[in-house]
């Protein structure tokens, strides 16, 4: 189940067809009060939530998702006609897994949803990945620092997951790009380094254990921090 929370009704109710039609099912909220009852009811695989809107905005819904035990790891695709490097990192940094800008493809939107779900449903082939005082347990899609356990977004727990298999090997740029958000079109813009500062702070003392390689990309260092 996908929920859509979106107060333009003609914009909703295309995301509602374009979802079904790709086999999904999907049901639209044109207000946080709604969405909010029907979560209560049922937790959703994946939302999809509009920035502005009324009673409040999506930002906040988004933080409250976060803050939440229940839905702390519930993906959640942003919609927004903001395009600008502030108000994408202020949303990756509330914890969104991915961000489109209005106006938007049906095909985009479908193709990403399927990205963000694929990444939440991919098995780990390993039960632990552990360098100085960081720790992933994939069994549990969980994260430790020092022992105790750091929350990620998907895209996060990709991202760390992709530089612990790695084995202090680098991985350019290119790489992470194409395997965590499965388009070239971004390579461009600062995402990928959004990713990498929200991944330091969260990690803590484990933070420094994520090397940037200058004009190349990034990788873990096996050194304690």
């Amino acid at each position: 189940m996908i929920y859509i929370l979106e107060d333009d009704d003609s914009i909703r109710k295309l995301v509602v067809y374009a979802l079904e039609s790709q086999g999904y099912t999907a049901e639209g909220f044109s207000l946080p009060s709604e969405f909010w009852d029907a979560l209560r009811h049922a937790i959703p695989d994946l939302v999809v939530l509009d920035i502005m809107l009324p009673q409040e905005d999506g930002l906040s819904v988004l933080s409250k998702l976060r803050k939440n035990d229940q839905t702390a790891d519930l993906p959640v695709v942003m919609l927004t006609a903001k395009n600008t490097e502030y108000d994408k990192a202020y949303g990756l940094d509330l914890g969104a897994d991915d961000y489109i800008t209005k106006p938007f493809g049906m095909m985009e939107l479908t193709a990403r949803v399927r990205a963000v779900l694929r990444r939440a449903e991919r098995p780990s082939r390993e039960t632990e990945y552990r360098i100085g005082n960081l720790q992933m347990l994939p069994a549990r899609r969980e994260v430790r620092v020092d022992g105790s356990s750091v929350p990620l977004t998907f895209k996060e727990y990709e991202l760390l997951r992709m530089l612990l298999e790695a084995r202090g090997k680098v991985l350019t740029r290119e790489i992470l790009m194409d395997r965590i958000w499965d388009q070239t079109a971004e390579r461009e813009n600062r995402t990928l380094d959004v990713h990498i500062r929200t991944l330091r702070a969260k990690l803590g003392t484990a933070g420094s254990l994520v090397e940037t390689v200058r004009g190349v990309g990034y990788r873990l260092h096996e050194e304690t921090p």
